[in-house]
């Protein structure tokens, strides 16, 4: 799974959203048609899809030091939870695209995982500091993190908005050309802003994990045509679909930003649905021959309420 890519037709005045196909948790809809879009691509224009971004994101991935903890009284350990549950508890209220959430590791990875969704990397920053500054902290050693932002990418609207520039006769990447693409991108940031600034599902169970696209020697996805791309994130969201009511997913790009180029969140009420919409989908194209993963992480919505239990 990677980013979303299903467009809707653009209009001057109005436009609705683009749909996120490739894991896309929307109800399925018919096909639009891509040959004359694909016809429209000269190697001449630009390879690069639009992407709109939105929300910064920060996993933080924790190991509880617990022989230190017993070692406190109960007293101590009575204050530090009473502070963390009162920070916690503030963090969990969604405020215009602000909201952390915790969650309970399985396995041996870590214990803990904190979420963090901010408007600016300013934000994030603060956050992993106000963490930091709780006596909790001392407990807390960190195993992994992962730092990204919300992207939304528009396959289909760039193959159209590219193919009309080029009709007119436009240069890429000049004035007017910029002109034109910002104009689209602003529309598509308006019709998207609640996937844009999401807020972090209520689901019992998370799963997350990075993920790359292939460059090795035989198989290079940013080398591939935009229309092969087009059509293989098309087909790939449409196993998404199939899971619409069962799953949530936040997809966020992290080129430049870490180690993996994109960070897949999925939320459940029911664990198994990770496994069969991951194993399906490792039989489309784009996974099947495209797709590189990293560590999977899986764990139980903690509560703030329900730290003092969690850690007792």
């Amino acid at each position: 799974m990677a980013r979303a890519t299903h467009f809707n037709q653009l209009k001057r005045k109005t436009i609705r959203p683009e749909r996120n196909t490739e894991n896309s948790c929307d109800r399925p809809r018919r096909p639009q048609p891509i040959l004359l879009i694909m016809k429209v691509m000269t190697p001449e224009m630009p390879a690069v899809p639009l992407t709109v971004e939105g929300a910064s994101v920060l996993h933080q991935m924790m190991r509880f030091r617990r022989p230190a903890w017993r070692a406190l009284s109960a007293e101590s350990r009575g204050e530090i939870l009473e502070e963390a549950t009162r920070a916690l508890t503030a963090w969990e209220r969604f405020d215009e695209g602000r909201q952390s959430a915790v969650y309970s590791l399985l396995g041996h990875k870590g214990d803990l995982l904190f979420l963090h969704v901010r408007r600016s990397f300013e934000e994030l920053n603060q956050a992993q500091l106000e963490l930091a500054r709780l006596g909790l902290s001392d407990y807390l050693e960190p195993t992994a993190s992962y730092l990204s932002v919300v992207e939304l990418g528009l396959y289909e609207s760039t193959a159209k908005v590219y193919g009309e520039l080029a009709a007119k006769g436009v240069e890429p990447h000049s004035d007017k050309w910029n002109q034109e693409i910002e104009e689209v991108l602003a529309r598509q940031r308006q019709a998207m802003a609640p996937r844009l600034w999401p807020e972090i599902p209520g689901a019992k169970y998370l799963c997350f994990y990075p993920m790359d696209r292939r460059r090795g020697e035989s198989k290079n996805w940013y080398q591939a045509p935009m229309g092969d791309r087009q059509r293989l994130m098309r087909e790939h969201g449409l196993v998404g679909r199939r899971y619409a009511g069962e799953v949530r997913q936040i997809i966020t790009g992290s080129i430049g930003f870490d180690d993996w180029e994109w960070g897949v969140d999925l939320f459940a009420e029911d664990p198994l649905v990770f496994k069969k919409l991951i194993y399906e989908m490792r039989f489309d194209e784009v996974s099947a021959v495209y797709a590189l993963f990293g560590a999977f992480y899986v764990g139980l919505r903690l509560a703030a309420a329900d730290l003092n239990g969690m850690l007792a």
